[in-house]
């Protein structure tokens, strides 16, 4: 880019670390970060208990353990959208 022209997304073409986008990005949708982690605490959980199921079969103990972590990632993303509609609806100042 020549030194005269501005950038055509100057939110897009800053000088920022990968990681400060991450951080920023995980303080606007804090639900998100926290359903990706519940959902690999499952799947791990799950793998461990896969040791010890007893006479349980496999793919039954496969298919709760994909309801659980599923049912987490729903929950978190559900409680994300909430806590958005909230700030953006209710403790939005009134104009």
């Amino acid at each position: 880019m020549s030194q005269g022209q501005e950038p055509v997304f100057p939110e897009y073409e800053t000088e920022t670390s990968q990681t400060s986008k991450l951080l920023r990005k995980f303080k606007e949708t804090p639900f998100v970060p926290i359903g990706m982690a519940g959902f690999a605490m499952v799947v791990g959980y799950g793998l461990y208990r896969l040791k010890h199921r007893g006479d349980m079969k496999m793919s039954l103990h496969l298919i709760h353990m994909r309801v659980a972590a599923q049912g987490f990632v729903v929950g978190a993303l559900t409680c994300g959208v909430l806590y958005s509609m909230l700030r953006e609806y209710v403790e939005k100042p009134k104009e």
